[in-house]
């Protein structure tokens, strides 16, 4: 190197190291804000659990979904709306229309094939707290038969929030 450039680059070369250390104080601090802030996003993850089916007449079906939803953020998730979508097997896009808690509650009562009603409904403003995970319920009507119904590809709850965040839950393929 020449001197003279040695010479003119002299007080950058010792300034190099305070500028490392600048750059790592800046890094940790970085790295300490994002850690502090990973739960503060609101955001839902959850699993269906169950699935149960009934035919209501030759051309209409309820399913009935249990499912888990957790919340791991720091904020209450109050739900704006809940549906249930089903891929049959031709590959079309039903939408279910829901069944509100107290008809779905009679459906336990006047149809005991369906077993115990373990859950209870989903329902708009239900509200999930912080770190909390609960178990629920959605009855939907489809307007196909319960055969259709069963041999669906996929069938999946999607859950919104009134702040826009959601979650879809799929079922596990059978």
């Amino acid at each position: 190197m020449k001197p003279a450039l040695k010479k003119a680059l002299e007080p950058y070369i010792r300034l190099a190291p305070f500028f490392g250390i600048g750059l790592a104080v800046v890094a940790i601090l970085m790295a300490v804000i994002l850690f502090w802030q990973r739960d503060s996003r609101l955001e839902m993850s959850g699993s269906i659990l169950k699935v149960r089916t009934l035919a209501l007449d030759d051309q209409s079906a309820a399913v009935i979904v249990d499912f888990r939803v957790v919340n791991p953020s720091h904020y209450t998730v109050v739900v704006r709306t809940a549906d249930a979508t089903l891929v049959d097997q031709s590959g079309n896009t039903l939408e279910g229309a829901a069944i509100s808690e107290m008809d779905a509650r009679g459906l336990f009562q006047y149809f005991p094939s369906l077993g115990q009603k373990y859950n209870d409904s989903l329902v708009v403003r239900t509200k999930i707290g912080p770190h909390q995970s609960v178990d629920r319920m959605l009855a939907a009507r489809f307007e196909v038969p319960e055969k259709q119904l069963q041999a669906r590809r996929r069938l999946s709850v999607h859950i919104e929030d009134l702040a826009g965040p959601s979650v879809d839950l799929v079922e596990k393929p059978r």
